[in-house]
Order: C-alpha cells, then structure tokens, then sequence
C-alpha cells in the first residue's frame, strides 16, 4: 500500500486501436518541492500537446499565464495547455509546495476541458473533498498499484476525471447554490482546513457575524451544525488515508485534525458503524469506496 508521503510519477503509453475512440492518460504523479530550481516553461516543453491540471495539497508555488500571476496555495489548481504562454515555479521564499497532477492528451477530451476552464477559471480553488480531486487521487493510488495496465483503464481514468472536472465546473456546490454566502464561505474555509482546530468563535470571527447567528444560518441551509459538518470532512478524509496508505490511526487523527487516534476512532465509529481498524481490513464487510451518512439532529452544540 502507497505511503500518504509517498511521490512519484508513472507515465502510461499505451497502443490503442486507431479505429477506436480512448482517450489517452500520459502521466499523473504526485511531488514536494522545496527548491527554487523547480520551473516548468510551457513555451519550451517539447512533449505536448498536453493538458496539466495540478492541485495544491500543502504549501504554495507561484503560477504565471500571460500577463497574470497567481499564487497557489492550498487547494488551488493549475489548468494549462502544453504548449503555451505560461511558467509555473517554487517561489524563493517558499518552505514547500506539495501538490498531484494529470497530464491529458487532449484528442476526444479537449471541448469538455475547455468548457469546465472558461467556466472555473485557470487557477480554480477546490475543496479537498470535491469530487475532482478524489477522482484525481484515486487515479494517483490506482497508478501506484499498478492497476492502470490498458489504454482502455486508462481511458476510463481520463474520461471520469474530466466529467468530474466538468460536473463541477457547472455546479461547483451542489446543493450549496443555495447557502447564503456566508455559510458557503464557512464550509469552504472547513474545507480547506480541517487540519486545524476550528471553533465557532473562530468562524464567527472570520464572517463577521455572531456566533449564535452563523449556528443557526448554517444549520439551517445545510441540515448541521459547523462542528457536524467539519467532523464529515475530517471523517471522509480519514476513509480516504485508511484506504490509500499504511499510516497509523494516530498519524491519520493528526492529519485530519484530531487530538489523538482515541478520538478519531470515537468519531468514526459513530458516523460509521465501524471501527478504522475494521473499515480498513473490510473482513466480514463490504468494501465501501465512499460512505454517506444520515443527516443529524440540527439542535447538536457546537463542540468537539
């Protein structure tokens, strides 16, 4: 099973039947960057046409397309065509940039990449938890396990990424269109830090309304409390690390945000039906890619 700290790249060429539609996968890896001498110049590559989409996973880089610069942080992605007018970097002042990336032959593909770009943006911010990204990691777990061994699952791989991308990309919140702003803001910013102890005074703070006013807006529009909601992404997140590397259950509750492996197991159990131990050995079970859970009691505290 594939370290979470574990980086690499795997590149695929595969010889598919011409009279054949498939769509082509030409590298996904994972990488941590802590040296300014990491440059990428899409004027001078000389392996496209490609499509890189990049996302952040801790730390930040610099990315410039034209006259704009952008600073990728985390949760932030980079979508460009190889060759182009662009150059992605380390910055010198950076301490990391740990980030996943695809590159895409953009024969079959490149109407529907275009579309979720003019619709997301060139340096888009996701969710962690956003369907594009799992996709993109399960791809990045499944390379590691040797499992992409055909152009036909490797077309696959390529075609549910982009209708991910592009499902997104016309509905980036679902049943989020709805929230009111602020509450969207909080769960984006739960989202993106749920490695960080968040307590509703900290929300509050942050979009500037009162603590009492955020609880019942937010689980008004979503159906929980704050703490229910970041418990959901702390615990899918912790699905996730069970199921694609060998950390401890300790190591996974400091990932995800938790004081100690006894806690997360508390939790889990408690969304779950399930230990970790057990959701990771599936004896005697099904084996679930992804869980949902039932809906809580609204009336909850705020607490962890």
């Amino acid at each position: 099973m594939a370290s979470g700290t574990e980086t690499g790249t795997y590149g695929f060429r595969f010889t598919a039947p011409s009279h054949l539609a498939l769509c082509e996968l030409f590298a996904v890896g994972r990488d941590e960057i802590r040296h300014p001498s990491y440059r990428w110049d899409g004027e001078e590559r000389k392996d496209g046409p490609l499509l890189l989409f990049q996302y952040t996973l801790e730390g930040e880089g610099m990315f410039e397309s034209g006259t704009e610069t952008y600073r990728i942080d985390q949760g932030r992605a980079i979508m460009t065509e190889i060759p182009g007018d662009h150059r992605y970097y380390f910055p010198a002042d950076g301490s990391h940039w740990s980030f996943v990336f695809i590159l895409i032959r953009p024969s079959l593909i490149l109407p529907n990449w275009e579309e979720a770009k003019l619709r997301l943006g060139e340096a888009p911010y996701l969710p962690p938890t956003s369907r594009p990204v799992r996709a993109l990691l399960e791809i990045w777990d499944q390379a590691g396990h040797g499992r992409i061994t055909d152009p036909y699952t490797a077309s696959s791989c390529v075609y549910s990424f982009i209708s991910e991308l592009c499902r997104y990309a016309v509905a980036p919140h679902d049943e989020r269109r709805n929230w009111p702003e602020k509450v969207r803001q909080a769960a984006e910013y739960m989202d993106a830090n749920y490695r960080s102890m968040i307590s509703l005074d900290q929300l509050s703070e942050r979009l500037g309304w009162s603590k009492y006013h955020l609880l019942r807006t937010f689980a008004a529009a979503v159906g929980q409390t704050p703490s229910e909601y970041l418990n959901r992404v702390r615990i899918e997140q912790a699905m996730r690390l069970l199921r694609q590397t060998d950390m401890s259950v300790e190591q996974i509750a400091e990932q995800v945000g938790y004081s100690g492996g006894s806690y997360l197991i508390k939790v889990f159990r408690k969304m779950t039906g399930l230990t970790p131990g057990g959701f990771r050995s599936e004896e005697g079970q099904l084996t679930f890619s992804r869980m949902f859970f039932e809906d809580y009691n609204v009336d909850r505290r705020f607490s962890d």
